[in-house]
């Protein structure tokens, strides 16, 4: 046989074994499961470690769901997470800032948990850099945010997407953030990143990953809303905070979009511009459900691609067990915590609620009040309840009621308003909050009644913004933008529109959040750094702890510093609205 014959017949050997190997990678049939969670909130255990209570929703329970999946070999299985999962329960808070050489307790639970991939959330961004580039280095898995551009580099800070091969599909999951993070966050906390519009961003990568990946699925793993009109915003708004809708309709290519952020369950189809069909799954928050994402493959020969049938479904965690095997693995960590939160730190006379704070003057706010002022020294002070129906009672209070107290973590700032700009704040955060009444039948608050008769805030709590310092009256008979009278300083001294003032705030609001200082004081977003004198370095919660460690015995007190009048209509709309939102509490 001469030399040439030979290399033919290699040649025919090497194409021969070639088609088998493209023929074999081809399965007929493969029926994938995509599990998400989202907006975990610190829902490692199923233990409020805040309330001291057993609970419901958790990662354990997750767990349990996840590893019978698993343990069908008739279904390839994916776990995927949507951020958020760095701030909520004292779990997390002890791992970001109490406790912090050792592994962080996430990085723990979900490598022990094997997830494929997760998106940053703007809660984990929250943490600061210190903890979430120690995390991002932990985690034995891709954290993606596609859109969050590291300034020096001009690439991506987290990775942007990952590809996933399952029994020789291939899945392509890109992740993306809401770019509304400056709008709430001191720079130092995300200094060194930018954020990208989700649009414009979603198309460049889309288009990247199908040239060079060519997947047979493209998921959208996004940290952000479906209500792309909340706050005012609209389908053109650059950076929208809830853009997820707006790409699943804008930019084709996704199959399925699972979103996170907006604490909403949603399971529904939409059109994307060139008609193709996209499933959109949000499973809400702390782990209490879980977005059910099934894909049926089959190969079509004469296409030579897959055809997809794809279902989605949102499944609760209340009735799954949480796995045994993973309360095993972090029982020693799970005790550290309760010995942390239930460490005794001072002592009330009287109890405290947040629900009396979404009505008018109370000693929960005004109790925030009182220490705003006093770290701070400043002549004025504005907040808002966190909370929306939590209460801490009086006798001794522990470390986990400080969570009650105040659930974020935000510095505080001090900053230099206008006698003009403090009445303007207040005016915009009335509209927010009391309704201009026409009669005392009509509601106190501004509520959206549902045609099944839920009744719900029109804005976030958390929006309702008081103050202390000044004494003033919001009249719910005036007219919009003139409902509030502001008497004079509390220490009697006179209020002067023209004055210059010292006002303590926390750093989501002196940020802009809620547009408090930008839309209502008319301080342009890139003029509220230059009006911040001061800011702790370490967050609120904190130094709450160390002031009411100091007092000791703590009296909360109402400043009685503003009212609602009229009295009568403000009385009689207040125990209305009151049976409407909490008949079932």
């Amino acid at each position: 046989m001469t030399s040439r014959n030979i290399l033919f017949i290699l040649i025919g050997v090497v194409g021969l074994l070639l088609s088998c190997n493209s023929e074999s990678k081809h399965a007929e049939y493969v029926k994938l499961r995509i599990i998400e969670t989202t907006d975990v909130h610190g829902s490692i255990f199923p233990y409020n470690f805040i309330q001291n209570k057993e609970a419901s929703g958790s990662l354990a329970s997750v767990y349990s769901y996840v590893q019978e999946q698993r343990a069908n070999k008739n279904i390839e299985t994916i776990l995927l997470d949507n951020g958020d999962i760095l701030q909520g329960q004292p779990v997390v808070y002890y791992s970001n800032f109490e406790n912090t050489d050792k592994e962080h307790i996430c990085a723990s639970v979900m490598n022990y948990m094997e997830y494929d991939a997760a998106t940053v959330g703007n809660h984990d961004i929250e943490a600061g850099h210190p903890v979430y580039d120690k995390l991002h280095k932990e985690f034995k898995f891709p954290w993606l945010a596609a859109n969050a551009i590291n300034k020096k580099t001009k690439k991506p800070y987290f990775k942007p997407y990952v590809i996933i091969n399952r029994k020789g599909i291939k899945i392509a999951v890109l992740g993306l953030i809401t770019p509304a993070i400056p709008n709430w966050l001191p720079e130092k906390i995300w200094q060194g990143i930018e954020f990208e519009d989700m649009v414009v961003s979603a198309r460049k990568w889309i288009d990247l990953i199908n040239k060079n990946e060519k997947p047979d699925l493209i998921v959208g793993l996004f940290h952000a809303g479906v209500d792309y009109k909340y706050n005012n915003q609209t389908d053109t708004t650059l950076k929208n905070e809830n853009a997820s809708q707006l790409v699943a309709k804008k930019v084709p290519g996704f199959d399925i979009i699972f979103t996170g952020h907006d604490h909403r369950e949603y399971n529904f189809w939409l059109k994307s511009s060139d008609s193709s069909d996209v499933l959109v799954l949000d499973p809400r928050s702390h782990a209490r459900y879980m977005a059910v994402a099934d894909i049926e493959f089959r190969w079509d020969k004469e296409k030579n691609k897959y055809h997809k049938k794809i279902k989605g479904d949102i499944i609760s965690t209340d009735n799954i067990e949480p796995d045994s095997s993973f309360l095993r693995k972090f029982e020693d960590y799970s005790t550290e915590i309760k010995n942390y939160v239930n460490r005794e730190i001072g002592n009330f006379t009287k109890s405290v609620s947040s629900k009396e704070a979404l009505f008018g003057n109370s000693e929960f706010v005004d109790l925030i009040h009182r220490i705003q002022l006093e770290i701070s020294n400043a002549d004025i002070s504005f907040t808002a309840p966190l909370s929306y129906n939590t209460e801490i009672k009086s006798g001794s209070v522990y470390v986990r009621d400080m969570f009650k107290l105040y659930r974020f973590e935000n510095l505080l700032y001090t900053m230099k308003l206008s006698g003009k700009e403090i009445k303007a704040y207040l005016e915009y955060s009335t509209d927010l909050w009391f309704n201009v009444m026409a009669n005392k039948n009509d509601h106190l608050l501004k509520l959206e009644i549902a045609e099944d008769g839920n009744v719900r805030l029109a804005s976030a709590y958390y929006n309702f913004s008081s103050a202390a310092g000044i004494n003033y009256t919001i009249n719910l008979k005036g007219k919009k933008g003139d409902r509030v009278q502001i008497n004079g300083l509390s220490n009697g001294e006179s209020f002067e529109l023209d004055k210059q003032y010292t006002v303590a705030v926390n750093s989501y609001r002196g940020n802009g959040g809620g547009g408090h200082l930008t839309e209502g004081s008319g301080i342009p977003k890139g003029k509220l750094s230059s009006r911040v004198i001061n800011s702790t370095e370490k967050d609120l919660r904190f130094f709450m702890i160390e002031w009411i460690a100091k007092k000791k015995n703590i009296t909360p007190e109402k400043y009685n510093n503003w009212h609602v009048v009229p009295k009568d209509w403000w009385e009689k709309a207040k125990d209305k609205d009151t049976k409407l939102l909490f008949s079932d509490n």
